[in-house]
């Protein structure tokens, strides 16, 4: 059965850093790519991060440039989003989903984690 599951998520201080995790089974990551996206209460979920399966490709959403990055280990069949300079605007509920190859389209991504909870506040 192909599942994803997050974790790693929690509470932290405004400039503070967290790291999650998107475990894949029923599937390896060697052809697919992986996205994190997140939802924030009142708002519509949005792309954060993805990384590529063909050539390891990553892609940042403008709003977390220089301040995340997306990681994969095929090994371990994980997928990883460090987050460093956590602000306020970054507490949402982060899901990650998977697509065929590559991250050339968000509207693609199926397979949808259950989310993990990332709340920034002092």
């Amino acid at each position: 059965q192909v599942q994803l599951v997050e974790s790693g998520g929690g509470l932290v201080q405004p400039g503070g850093s967290l790291r999650l995790s998107c475990a894949a089974s029923g599937f390896t990551l060697d052809y697919y790519a992986i996205g994190w996206f997140r939802q924030a209460p009142g708002k519509e979920r949005e792309g954060v991060s993805c990384i590529s399966s063909s050539d390891g490709s990553t892609y940042y959403a403008d709003s977390v440039k220089g301040r995340f990055t997306i990681s994969r280990d095929n090994a371990k069949n994980t997928v990883y989003l460090q987050m460093n300079s956590l602000k306020p605007e970054d507490t949402a509920v982060y899901y990650c989903a998977r697509a065929y190859h590559d991250c050339s389209d968000y509207d693609l991504f199926g397979s949808w984690g259950q989310g993990t909870q990332v709340t920034v506040s002092s």
